[in-house]
């Protein structure tokens, strides 16, 4: 039987991983000579390549040696924490990549914790070291005293480091005498990871992770932690309410290269797709028919949040996107469905809206921003936490928000987290840092970040995790101003935005096409005020001197996608098409709008 190394990948934003992954692969002789690729074979949608935010876990696979190498890319980002714990089951052990200039990063802390918590081993990368003003003695010091304060066993703190430059293709143990190959560094994958155990016995796979093809349908992906797999073999799965459905094992695959090799069994220790497989979950276990016995499960965080998606209904509909009618967004919404865990999709009483649930603004935006680029265009409403009822009493999602700060900054962060009626909980130092642990409403975080990393400069750490549906807290403050509402539609003026910028700050420049009851700005009192931004100066051969050519206009506010999530009330809609992002009153007209606003009142 072969040796299998599994090892999962660690890094920040741009500090190289994806490089070293294509370096890797490429040193294993996984192309043919004449074969042409491209670089960051992993990060293979645009949205990943320009966030830096690994989305979706991949596997890969190298041979060296005789040897079986799976390589896990993971997710960075705290938002799919989720997918990280996942990920990091199947491993044993972890890559931690730095960068030889800017050392270990705040998100890289929170994937690393999670890795040394399960007992994982690290190697350590130095990667860059060739860059001007790199300090790879310094960042190696950093790396030890971040393990240490993450609570690090003797055995993991032990670790081996390598330098060198993913880029160029070398690593060597020392980065004063570069090597020629990436080689060194295999090599020390081999001899410092642990084997993966081949325990036999009663067949046990977890799914941790899912694939969907248009042919298979889902693929269930995961770790074989005991026993043998075989095609066509009658097997039990084990489900969460703890039934037990009998399936069969259609195909096998493992993880070859870049691709899938089809195998008639699978041994312990080796990660596998299986299709054939309907209706399963994350954290079910697929095992012996007749004597079944599940892993323990893996929790998916449920959803929290839900947003109204519905088709775009504006004056400039059509312009920009391919797709733009309801059944359009249905299909799609529903094909997301398949692979993406903690979403859920609802359709309404009306054949242009649907509920969309999942775990947070960041998980939302995500699909959001997919979908645009694919060439939708859709309206989305106000982000929603969502209420139940228990026991007679209103309850709402309250998560556990965890944020590491930098002690000068910590009172700031406990502030604007108190003001959205959070608790604290725990304030204890971490290492360099302050550790803050608080109970807060889902509504209490929609809008949060932005704010907590203003104030610490960038410089705090946030994730949080659902913990339970508690009595509700009260209302929460939100936007303080109201908004400036376009009165007409056509192309704005500088005359008229200049005349007008004592009422608030703008969201379009001059020149723009706009539309009647666009939301173009921010108002510096509390109520809406419709404005005329299209007028222009009255012409007479008079010439004001002075007065004219002066016109001094700031800079329009430019919004994310995300932002733009955060910041509209309940009676605004968020306009997304492949090009714009426009936010616009849900009623355009403003003799609608006070109709209905006064109907609410009364009801």
């Amino acid at each position: 039987m072969q040796s299998i190394r599994n090892i999962a990948i660690i890094a920040h934003v741009d500090h190289g991983k994806t490089t070293l992954v294509d370096k890797i692969i490429h040193a294993s002789k996984i192309f043919r000579e004449n074969q042409e690729f491209n670089d960051l074979l992993l990060d293979n949608n645009d949205l990943e390549r320009e966030r830096g935010i690994t989305i979706l876990a991949k596997n890969v696979s190298v041979r060296y040696k005789g040897i079986k190498i799976n390589i896990i890319d993971t997710p960075g980002h705290a938002d799919f924490g989720g997918e990280v714990e996942r990920v990091l089951k199947m491993a044993d052990g972890v890559i931690l990549l730095v960068d030889a200039f800017e050392g270990p990063m705040p998100q890289t802390r929170f994937v690393l914790g999670k890795a040394l918590n399960l007992g994982l081993k690290p190697i350590v990368v130095v990667n860059k070291v060739d860059k001007e003003n790199c300090r790879p003695d310094e960042v190696h010091e950093s790396v030890f005293d971040l393990m240490f304060n993450l609570g690090a066993t003797e055995d993991q703190l032990d670790f081996v480091t390598m330098y060198g430059s993913s880029k160029q293709g070398w690593m060597g143990p020392d980065f004063r005498n570069p090597t020629d190959s990436i080689l060194p560094l295999i090599d020390a994958i081999v001899e410092h990871i642990p084997e993966a155990p081949r325990p036999e016995g009663i067949p046990q796979m977890q799914v941790t992770s899912l694939d969907y093809s248009a042919y298979q349908g889902r693929i269930a992906i995961g770790r074989v932690f005991r026993g043998e797999l075989k095609e066509g073999a009658n097997m039990a799965l084990t489900k969460a309410d703890g039934s037990i459905k009998k399936v069969k094992i259609k195909e096998l695959h493992v993880f070859e290269g870049l691709g899938k090799l089809k195998v008639e069994s699978v041994s312990a220790g080796d990660i596998c797709a299986v299709t054939g497989l309907d209706d399963f979950e994350i954290g079910d276990t697929l095992t012996d028919a007749e004597n079944p016995e599940p892993l323990e499960r893996i929790a998916v965080d449920e959803p929290t949040m839900s947003m109204l998606f519905t088709i775009n209904n504006s004056p400039f509909f059509g312009k920009e996107g391919k797709f733009v009618t309801s059944r359009h967004i249905r299909d799609r919404l529903m094909k997301e469905t398949e692979k993406n865990l903690a979403l859920r999709v609802v359709e309404t009483d009306s054949e242009d809206k649907f509920l969309v649930f999942g775990r947070g603004i960041l998980h939302l935006s995500v699909l959001i921003e997919t979908m645009r680029r694919e060439g939708y265009e859709l309206q989305v409403g106000q982000p929603q936490v969502i209420f139940k009822e228990i026991d007679g009493q209103k309850c709402e999602p309250v998560e556990i928000l965890v944020v590491d700060v930098p002690e000068a900054t910590s009172g700031k962060v406990i502030e604007l987290v108190t003001q959205r009626k959070g608790e604290l909980l725990i304030m204890e130092p971490k290492g360099d840092l302050q550790h803050l642990e608080f109970n807060i409403p889902s509504r209490g975080i929609i809008g949060l970040r932005n704010n907590v990393l203003t104030a610490t400069a960038g410089e705090a750490i946030m994730t949080h995790r659902f913990k339970a549906y508690e009595p509700y807290k009260g209302p929460i403050p939100g936007r303080l101003s109201g908004s400036l509402i376009s009165m007409e539609t056509g192309t704005t003026t500088a005359y008229a935005i200049d005349k007008l910028q004592d009422r608030g700050f703008f969201f379009v420049d001059p020149g723009e096409e706009i539309y009647m009851g666009q939301v173009i700005g921010e108002h510096t009192r509390g109520n809406d005020l419709t404005v005329n931004v299209l007028k222009g100066k009255k012409l007479t051969n008079m010439r004001a001197s002075g007065s004219d050519d002066n016109v001094k206009i700031a800079p329009k506010i430019n919004f994310s996608l995300e932002e733009s999530m955060e910041y509209i009330q309940g009676d605004e809609y968020l306009e997304v098409t492949p090009k714009s992002i426009r936010m616009r009153k849900i009623y355009l007209d403003e003799n609608e709008r006070n109709r209905m606003s006064k109907k609410e009142t009364v009801a």
